[in-house]
């Protein structure tokens, strides 16, 4: 599978910047919410996936970047100052969230985040004189970049996956590092982790902290995407959803996110044709899914290893005891 997965990359590289230019202008919509997605989840990703918390209020880090973004740009502020400080506001965010997980954990500590993801709904909801409340915050403007307009749904797609490569690379270059060995670590055995060295003090709040940033500036991109929001977009619901998407694509598999947001983004739009039904057979699927493959879409060639070297090993031991039968005979 590793020799497969440089040529694959490229491919997919290959197609993700030349198929925007054959779609309709709905298509490249979709293709570019999709990747405002994968950012996102890729925070809660790293959060659940690699350091092992469990977080249910990622959606509401999602609307703080939005919220942030439109309301520095009502003010005429421009959007470059606004991503920025919408990635500073949801790591402070992202840390203090993070204490709660140095005291409870499991269940517990989703209840904890849940709790937090409403009151933050809650504000955007009722304080109309910061978030515009259920009416919203509409004309938010889409960027320039060196004088290029970004108006267009095609080049602000192209924005949004240059954006989203710099984030992966990031996070990939994060991974590798110790401080990826630390958050991998600390999700295995938080008290093997401590003897060896590691401050899972430190590493729980930077692992909210900074799947928070990626929320944010996922959430800046959502805003500068749909040009108008309100509180709807980042309810609790919102947040499992986002949690699906880490766990259908692959917790602790860095690709995760870009599978998991294909299917919470994009296949719900394949089955419209089922109309009324599609939220049905969206779920089912999902649940199917989840029984045959609790650790996701991408543990696919892990599980086919492992049944391969099963049968192997049983077979090494089935001709061991044969061989051993006939010296004994002999």
């Amino acid at each position: 599978m590793k020799k497969l997965t440089i040529p694959l990359v490229i491919v997919s590289a290959l197609l993700l910047l030349v198929v925007p230019n054959y779609l309709k202008s709905y298509g490249v919509y979709l293709l570019t919410y999709w990747l405002v997605y994968i950012v996102a989840a890729m925070g809660l990703n790293l959060t659940v996936g690699y350091a092992g918390q469990k977080s249910l209020g990622h959606a509401a880090f999602f609307g703080i970047g939005a919220y942030t973004v439109a309301i520095l740009m009502q003010h005429g502020i421009s959007f470059w100052i606004g991503l920025p400080a919408a990635a500073l506001i949801c790591f402070v965010t992202g840390l203090i969230l993070g204490f709660p997980a140095l005291r409870v954990q499991a269940i517990y500590l989703a209840f904890a985040t849940l709790g937090f993801n409403t009151a933050i709904w809650l504000v955007m909801r009722n304080e109309e004189w910061l978030t515009g409340g259920t009416f919203g915050i509409n004309n938010i403007a889409r960027p320039s970049l060196f004088g290029i307009s970004l108006e267009g749904n095609v080049p602000y797609y192209y924005f949004v996956l240059a954006v989203a490569v710099l984030m992966g690379l990031l996070l990939w270059g994060l991974l590798r590092s110790p401080w990826g060995k630390a958050f991998t670590a600390l999700r295995d055995n938080p008290i093997r982790a401590e003897s060896l060295g590691v401050d899972i003090r430190n590493y729980t709040l930077l692992s909210f902290a900074i799947g928070a940033v990626y929320a944010g500036v996922a959430g800046a991109l959502f805003a500068s995407l749909v040009q108008f929001i309100e509180p709807a977009p980042f309810t609790v619901g919102a947040s499992i959803m986002m949690y699906l998407m880490v766990v259908v694509g692959g917790p602790g598999y860095f690709l995760g996110p870009v599978v998991g947001a294909a299917v919470g983004v994009i296949l719900p739009e394949w089955l419209r044709f089922a109309q009324a039904w599609y939220l049905f057979v969206f779920g089912s699927a999902v649940v199917l899914l989840m029984i045959w493959l609790p650790d996701g879409l991408l543990s696919i060639p892990d599980r086919l290893k492992a049944r391969r070297q099963a049968r192997e090993a049983s077979a090494a031991r089935s001709a061991a005891a044969q061989a051993a039968t006939k010296g004994t005979q002999a």
